[in-house]
């Protein structure tokens, strides 16, 4: 009798990649969930026995579910896979129930291993074929679950850095046109004033700028947390920015690098602005930026009045070679 398995993620590539890498040999009956709130009426069906569980979801992400199976008491083995890889999510989730973790992107001997290790693979065997061509993926997902990977590979850097849990939010990528991303970086406005730094980069066929918004109220706490004298001076300010920028962007672009095969350059940051509006600092650079591909990540560190925002501006020119590059992880 097969078993049912069910892959909830956000993302069709991850449950396409994650479909693909379960055992062929694995008599199983496959259900797809685009979040928790899915996710867990599958469960409640019947349809979850076996649950490959994604963190970072809109509607419940994968934390909720774990609340919810134990609450209820729902019969489900879970196995995390996320690009979360923060010690502090692995403890987390298995305080609440899970079985295991398994880090993005997924590969069939870690998938493989885990089943052998509990028991689970040699619950029925037969000659399956558990690759689902039936998941379309588009190339903004493929993107948005790349900046996932990258996101969290940042967040640990960081997090080990600190000694801290970095809140991770669920990637935001869109080709913009200027005006669109105006209106993305004055999302920020909520914060009376921010302070930015830029960091270009380039590749084989791809560059862009990675830019960093670091909201005021952060700094003092920020510099607490990495040791630093004079919170308020304006030179330790600066440190803050340049440091934080170092870990994040440094850490988001070799993800990036990683899953796509390719290296980046990187040039020295510089301040864009200092304390001043998001308005202000839209006007004083519009004309750096034109049609591109923005991938957006909010920080945010637990616990603490911390938040930055980190955008990934890939120029236009870039778009045919990170088609191409997105296009090995759709095949």
């Amino acid at each position: 009798m097969s078993i049912p398995v069910l892959i909830c993620d956000d993302s069709a590539l991850a449950r396409k990649q994650m479909a693909r890498t379960l055992p062929k040999e694995w008599d199983v009956e496959i259900t797809f969930a685009n979040n928790g709130a899915e996710g867990i009426e599958a469960i409640r069906a019947g349809k979850g026995e076996v649950v490959f569980l994604d963190l970072n979801m809109p509607v419940m992400d994968g934390y909720e579910v774990l609340e919810t199976i134990q609450k209820e008491d729902l019969p489900a083995l879970v196995i995390v896979v996320s690009g979360d890889i923060q010690i502090k999510a692995h403890e987390k989730v298995k305080s609440l129930g899970a079985l295991d973790f398994i880090q993005k992107p997924v590969s069939a001997d870690a998938i493989s291993n885990i089943l052998q290790e509990y028991g689970i693979l040699t619950i029925a065997l037969g000659e399956q074929d558990n690759d689902n061509p039936m998941i379309e993926v588009d190339l903004r997902d493929a993107c948005q679950e790349v900046a996932n990977v990258a996101m969290g590979r940042a967040a640990d850097l960081l997090a080990k850095l600190l000694d801290v849990f970095v809140l991770l939010p669920i990637p935001n990528v869109n080709v913009l046109e200027v005006s669109e991303l105006t209106m993305t970086l004055k999302a920020t406005e909520q914060y009376s004033t921010v302070s930015a730094l830029c960091q270009g980069f380039i590749g084989a066929g791809v560059a862009g700028e990675a830019l960093l918004l670091f909201h005021d109220s952060s700094f003092q706490d920020m510099a607490k947390l990495m040791g630093l004298a004079n919170p308020e001076d304006a030179n330790t300010e600066i440190e803050v920015m340049i440091d934080t920028g170092n870990v994040l962007i440094g850490a988001f672009l070799s993800g990036i690098s990683e899953q796509l095969h390719m290296k980046f350059s990187q040039s020295h940051p510089v301040v864009l602005g200092r304390h001043c509006t998001v308005n202000d600092l839209i006007h004083d650079n519009s004309e750096k930026w034109s049609r591109t591909l923005a991938m957006e990540i909010n920080y945010r560190i637990e616990g603490h009045d911390i938040q930055c925002d980190l955008l990934l501006l890939f120029t236009e020119d870039s778009l045919p070679t990170l088609n191409y590059k997105l296009g090995y992880l759709l095949d």
